[in-house]
C-alpha cells in the first residue's frame, strides 16, 4: 500500500499555508504487519499499559467530530501556563526542532528564545493556524491512525500538553514519538486535573492524581528505550490560590457550593531517549 512520508526539509515556499504537505513514496509490497518502522525504527512496545476496558470513553463519537469547531481558549490556568513556559526555557535550547503533538492555538513557548522549527500537530485546522509559534502544522486522530509520516531521528523535542488523557493507543504513540526524537531527545508530557470528561479513557477519569501520574510514567516505561521518567510537580495552595492571607474556613464554604477558585497543579513527566544530554 502506499504510505506517506512528509518532507521537513522543504522550503516555506513549497509549504503555503502551513500546512505539511505529504511526499507520497511507493511501498506497495509493504503491509502494516511487515513495515520495518514496526521493528527497527519505531520504540519497542514491551508490555501494554492499558486494559481494553481502561481505554474507553464515554463519547464514542469519531474525535475528528468532536474537535471539528474551534475552542480559542486556555485549557489551563495562568499558574499552570507559566509553569509550563519556564519548564520549556530550561529544557529546550535556542535552535532545536520540535514537535508539539495534541497542540491547539497557543503552544505556551518562551517567546524570546528561538527555535529552529515548531511542527504543530492536532485535529483543528483553524486552531493550528491561529498559533504564532508553528512553522507548519498537520492534522491526524491518534486514536484512529497511531503512525506519523515524519522522519526518524528528527526532532530535538516532542511536547504534549494537556492532551494525554485522551490517548487510547499510547503505547504506539509513545513508540512512535521514541522513532522520531533524535538520541537524547527529550518527550514532556505536562497536564492538570482538568479534561473533556466524555473524551478522557476511562482509567484516567475513575484515577487519583497520583494514579495519574504514574500512569504517565508507564506509559514511558513501557517503551524500550527511554530513560527513567523524571517527575515535575507544583501543587497549589491549600485551600486555593491568588493574593492575600489564607481564608481555610471562607474557602471550604465557597469550594462546598462551587464557588472557589482553586489553581490547577501542574505536573511533567519528562523523558529522554536512550539518555539525557548534559549541556554546559
Amino acid at each position: 500500500m502506499d504510505s506517506l512520508r512528509f518532507n521537513l526539509q522543504q522550503s516555506p515556499t513549497q509549504l503555503k499555508p502551513k500546512v505539511l504537505r505529504p511526499r507520497i513514496t511507493n511501498m506497495s509490497n509493504q503491509t502494516d504487519e511487515t513495515d520495518p518502522r514496526a521493528s527497527s525504527s519505531a520504540g519497542k512496545i514491551q508490555r501494554l499499559v492499558l486494559s481494553s476496558e481502561g481505554r474507553t470513553k464515554l463519547n464514542v463519537e469519531p474525535d475528528r467530530e468532536f474537535y471539528s469547531y474551534p475552542r480559542f481558549v486556555n485549557h489551563v490556568d495562568e499558574k499552570f501556563i507559566s509553569c509550563l513556559t519556564d519548564l520549556y526555557r530550561n529544557r529546550l535550547r535556542p535552535g532545536s526542532i520540535v514537535l508539539d503533538l495534541m497542540s491547539s492555538w497557543v503552544s505556551h513557548l518562551p517567546e524570546e528564545v528561538k527555535y529552529e522549527k515548531v511542527v504543530g500537530h492536532g485535529l483543528n485546522a483553524q486552531e493550528l493556524a491561529r498559533n504564532p509559534r508553528l512553522d507548519y502544522f498537520f492534522i491526524k486522530d491518534l486514536n484512529d491512525d497511531q503512525k506519523f509520516e515524519l522522519e526518524d531521528k528528527y526532532f530535538d523535542a516532542v511536547l504534549c500538553s494537556v492532551g494525554v488523557q485522551y490517548l487510547q493507543q499510547p503505547e504506539k504513540v509513545f513508540a512512535e514519538v521514541y522513532r522520531v526524537l533524535k538520541p537524547g531527545g527529550a518527550l514532556i508530557v505536562s497536564f492538570s486535573n482538568r479534561m473533556f470528561y466524555e473524551k478522557a479513557i476511562k482509567v484516567w477519569r475513575d484515577g487519583t492524581e497520583y494514579g495519574r501520574v504514574q500512569l504517565v510514567v508507564q506509559y514511558f516505561q513501557s517503551i524500550e528505550g527511554f530513560t527513567q521518567p523524571e517527575i515535575i510537580r507544583q501543587q497549589p495552595p491549600a485551600g486555593g490560590g491568588g493574593g492575600g492571607p489564607e481564608k481555610p474556613v471562607f474557602n471550604w464554604l465557597m469550594g462546598l457550593i462551587g464557588l472557589a477558585s482553586r489553581p490547577d497543579p501542574f505536573i511533567a513527566v519528562i523523558a529522554y531517549k536512550n539518555f539525557k544530554p548534559l549541556y554546559e
